[in-house]
């Protein structure tokens, strides 16, 4: 399950809009549309992009934490660029750009391959909040030394992060047309026009509906079993402090009594 959707309801199909995962995700598999956004978000021209894997997800190993990445392209100097739509508030993005910046390395990275063929990366998060409150639509992040801001590390590490409510007049009007088109508003460009175009095109493809019926169930699934562990948890927690009967743990817990008699059974 993806890290981003773990605290967020599942919208109905019907419902979707661009900024949820699972339409964006969708659009941007279209060079057609996801060439012109990094070209608007980054304001450089690009020729080309190709896509490693589709919606890409990357497991190094059995106990790493795994990523599945909303956008994941490269362009035609190998550049890489994730793209990442963040619609509920998370305080952890910083630490989550750092973790996605080490796995996508490694995941870039052969065994034995000399560090100069690590790709220059960008990492974009676009957000319907500002994490920093400082009213910028975009804060730009590189590594710069602190004594002298004057002298970059030069790992070509860039990470971006958009903000659809920013109030300051520091993008371009084109860039602003589609962040105000992430946030709600109406599409007021050929561009945010022919992504609401491919929103309502997506809506009429069957193949996407049973896509997105299939990813609800899951989430369905997951939801359960994380609240049978929350149920599980607080019961442990109550069988340790010794204070309550099972029959009171049950109720408490919402476990039935042979499941907390089970776990009892576990910690003696």
């Amino acid at each position: 399950m993806n890290e981003k959707n773990e605290k967020q309801h599942i919208k109905s199909f019907e419902e979707l809009e661009f900024k949820d995962d699972f339409m964006f995700g969708v659009i941007m598999r279209n060079p057609k549309y996801c060439k012109p956004f990094l070209e608007t978000i980054l304001g450089i021209k690009v020729s080309s992009i190709k896509y490693p894997k589709t919606q890409e997800i990357i497991d190094l190993t059995a106990n790493a934490k795994s990523v599945r990445l909303d956008v994941y392209v490269e362009d035609e100097h190998d550049t890489v660029y994730n793209i990442e739509m963040q619609v509920g508030i998370n305080k952890n993005l910083p630490k989550r750009s750092r973790y996605y910046q080490g796995m996508i390395d490694l995941n870039i990275l052969e065994k034995g391959e000399d560090y100069k063929n690590l790709k220059r990366s960008y990492i974009i998060f676009i957000c319907t909040f500002d994490l920093f409150g400082k009213g910028r639509h975009i804060y730009t992040f590189e590594n710069r030394c602190l004594q002298d801001y004057g002298i970059a590390l030069g790992d070509e590490t860039t990470k971006i992060i958009l903000n659809t409510k920013g109030t300051m007049d520091d993008i371009s009007l084109e860039m602003k047309r589609l962040l105000d088109y992430i946030d709600g508003q109406e599409a007021s460009d050929k561009f945010t026009k022919n992504l609401e175009t491919a929103v309502k095109a997506v809506k009429n493809n069957e193949k996407w509906r049973v896509e997105h019926m299939t990813l609800e169930m899951h989430y369905r699934e997951w939801a359960e079993q994380l609240l049978e562990q929350e149920k599980e948890q607080t019961a442990i927690r109550m069988l340790k402090a010794g204070k309550l009967s099972v029959e009171e743990i049950s109720i408490y817990s919402g476990l039935a009594v042979e499941q907390v008699l089970k776990l009892k059974e576990q910690l003696e």
